[in-house]
């Protein structure tokens, strides 16, 4: 069975939220504890970038199968100003702030698949897969 919710991604208190949602969205697609800790620290690093780069926009939190498997599908969409140049982006140690650069990279490794796509003036879009 499928469950999806979208969830705003406007203010601060948004990214709690989002954490506790795909908490419980892994919790429920009976993924273990280390699996549920990276997809949820994974999403928190992909929704902080897209409130502070991005000027908010919302997540999707999709409780699914994938390849008969139990998974958890995540979709962080924003509508900033997008990423000139996503290999640099995605580059351990590049920033375009204050961070330490592991932001894009870190969450790359915390989940079993990752995809971005970005176009200058028109956002950034993340989908991030856990699977049991």
């Amino acid at each position: 069975m499928t469950t999806t919710e979208t969830l705003p991604l406007k203010q601060e208190t948004d990214i709690v939220t989002i954490r506790q949602r795909v908490r419980k969205a892994a919790e429920d697609a009976r993924l273990g504890l280390v699996s549920q800790t990276k997809i949820v620290t994974a999403a928190s690093e992909i929704a902080r970038n897209g409130l502070i780069y991005g000027g908010g926009g919302q997540c999707l939190i999709e409780r699914t199968q994938r390849e008969g498997r139990a998974a958890v599908r995540l979709v962080i969409i924003d509508h900033g100003p997008g990423i000139a140049n996503l290999e640099q982006a995605m580059t351990d140690g590049y920033t375009s702030g204050n961070g330490l650069g592991l932001g894009l990279s870190g969450a790359r490794r915390l989940v079993d698949a990752f995809e971005i796509a970005s176009q200058p003036g028109q956002g950034t879009s993340v989908e991030m897969w856990k699977w049991k």
